[in-house]
């Protein structure tokens, strides 16, 4: 398996305390200011998806869908994770060249 470089990042972002991560953690980003990206696991069902696309674009918050709950999980150290906010300018505009 090759290196994902967009998990990589997420987990220096983690690391550097960056991230906030489940669904009440991101909501709470998003409605503060300070997400500057979220990622939506692609196999989060179809209600979460729908809810986390309507408040980002609400507060003018980028969103994409990425890789699946475990993979996302795995990269910032937890058993698995739907949502994911970027709360790092830097991190978040490199996750996006690379998406």
């Amino acid at each position: 398996m090759k290196p994902d470089k967009v998990l990589s990042l997420l987990g220096l972002s983690k690391k550097a305390g960056k991230i906030e991560s489940g669904n009440f953690c991101v909501e709470k980003a998003v409605k503060a200011g300070k997400a500057y990206l979220v990622l939506i696991a692609n196999d989060a069902s179809a209600n979460t998806k729908k809810d986390i696309e309507n408040m980002c674009s609400y507060y003018e918050v980028p969103w994409k869908f990425y890789g699946d709950k475990d993979s996302l999980g795995t990269a910032i150290g937890n058993e698995y994770r739907v949502c994911v906010a970027l709360t790092d300018e830097g991190f978040a505009k490199a996750i996006e060249k690379l998406l």
